[in-house]
């Protein structure tokens, strides 16, 4: 059963301690819970899950690490955006998900079914969206490698694609005149106005590898021929970056492209440009429940710096991948033994670099919270201990936590990390050839408690041995 279904054909229920069905604050969903509460009933569904995941076997001694995705809080997530852009304009808007971020097919088919579509980067990538049913029309190709041959199909089934620099045009060229298409055709242009506190993520520098630099020599005055010249080129698409970008510098970067569109649409002498992808990017708070900043205040903000945008003559695209589904995703891990060194108590678990990978290499840019729950799967109480959260990899490094002051964890309790719905779940890092483990949905069905679904299942030893060569072991004999 995937996460897009009904949570009432799920087979499991959670119980409260007393061993009746409970639902708690997550009664409220994406219609009732307004901004100032979405938070806590978030946090209430999460301490629901985490307990029913005990309850119901999910987590324990032969699965001791699970990820947990939030369906309501991903439902919420995908009204919110549409509303937020619905408010500033009435031009067409076509919403779509980094599927980089959560690439995951059950995710990619309940945000299909929330009206939302699919931005893809890969074959791979592709390939999913695919099998969510997210239809072409509703999927965009962005990619600094794309081959021919995914060109090629891209133009064949009618997706949207941007193309990120000149030789890639060319190519572009060739093949819509050799096979007209329906899809719709933009330019990825780097308007060069400089990065945010991540410079990994930050896309919009004068050296970044994507799209055409607009302020290089003979480039801005390039970009406008080349519109003149393809009468079918109608998009334009920039990207300033994601985590660590402020909102301001995010709004720079869309009234470049903006500027650039009239530009090249006075030049032409008519509106040849009628779409502008403004990507996504919108940085996510890892400090608090709280959803901070919201889709609404980066529409709003766009709204006042670049108002020419939303006067109903230029469609919209949006590529948001974090944003979305960060703040619905939990790391469940059994803690497996406690320690002290020099000291200081480290908690061993089965959460580590191999599920957080950005936060044990890079821990002052991906701070993450940490919560602890009892063996029962309970909130554990009682004063607070620094102590370091480790992981299970062999190496000293592997730390999801240092010195951070937690309830005493003992052996059997349950660390919860939340924020991770995006891109904690995607960069699998098989360190120590350690398993991907399962992931499973919740939602509350009234009168029948917290229900799962399972979204990805474990990964077995055997599927483990089989993408490690398991089949060719004489190759090399």
């Amino acid at each position: 059963m995937g996460i897009a279904e009904s949570a009432a054909e799920s087979e499991t229920v959670s119980t409260d301690a007393a061993g009746s069905e409970t639902g708690g604050a997550e009664n409220a969903g994406p219609e009732t819970a307004g901004p100032e509460n979405a938070g806590s009933e978030a946090a209430a569904r999460r301490d629901d899950s985490v307990r029913a995941a005990v309850e119901q076997g999910l987590i324990g001694p032969d699965a001791p690490i699970i990820g947990l995705l939030d369906s309501t809080g991903i439902r919420a997530a995908a009204a919110a955006l549409r509303a937020a852009f619905a408010q500033v304009t009435t031009a067409p808007v076509r919403h779509t998900f980094a599927v980089k971020a959560t690439p995951l097919v059950p995710v990619l088919r309940l945000l299909h079914t929330e009206g939302i579509g699919a931005e893809v980067a890969s074959p791979g990538e592709l390939a999913l969206a695919q099998a969510a049913g997210v239809p072409p029309t509703r999927t965009v190709l962005d990619s600094p490698a794309k081959t021919p041959a995914e060109l090629r199909q891209a133009l064949a089934l009618g997706i949207a694609v941007n193309a990120d620099n000149p030789q890639e045009l060319a190519r572009i060229d060739t093949l819509v005149s050799s096979a007209p298409t329906r899809s719709p055709i933009g330019l990825r242009v780097n308007p060069q106005i400089g990065g945010g506190s991540i410079d990994a993520l930050s896309t919009a520098t004068s050296t970044s590898k994507f799209g055409v630099a607009l302020r290089d020599a003979g480039a801005r005055e390039w970009v406008v021929r080349a519109y003149a010249d393809r009468p079918w080129l109608t998009r334009l698409h920039t990207h300033t970056g994601s985590q660590g970008i402020p909102l301001d510098l995010l709004a720079e970067g869309v009234r470049a492209a903006y500027e650039l569109a009239e530009e090249i649409n006075a030049r032409v002498g008519r509106q040849q440009i009628d779409t502008v992808d403004i990507g996504g990017g919108l940085p996510v708070n890892f400090a608090s429940d709280a959803t901070s900043p919201t889709h609404a205040d980066y529409a709003r903000i766009l709204k006042q710096r670049v108002p020419g945008l939303f006067d109903g003559r230029y469609g919209l695209v949006t590529e948001f991948g974090r944003s979305l589904l960060a703040k619905h995703g939990t790391v469940l891990a059994r803690v497996e033994y406690t320690k002290q060194s020099g000291g200081r108590p480290i908690a061993i678990t089965h959460a580590g670099v191999q599920i957080a990978t950005r936060t044990v290499y890079q821990p002052e840019s991906w701070p993450l919270r940490i919560l602890a729950y009892d063996a029962k799967g309970h909130p554990k109480p009682g004063p607070t201990v620094p102590q370091d959260v480790a992981g299970p990899a062999c190496f000293a490094g592997d730390l999801l936590a240092e010195n951070r002051p937690l309830a005493r964890l003992e052996p059997g309790d349950l660390v919860a990390v939340p924020d991770t719905g995006a891109y904690y779940f995607a960069h699998h890092y098989a360190y120590n050839s350690l398993a991907r483990p399962g992931i499973y949905g919740f939602a509350y069905a009234p009168g029948a408690g917290t229900r799962f679904a399972t979204v990805r299942t474990p990964q077995t030893l055997d599927e483990l041995v089989a993408e490690s060569g398991g089949a060719h072991g004489g190759a090399l004999a």
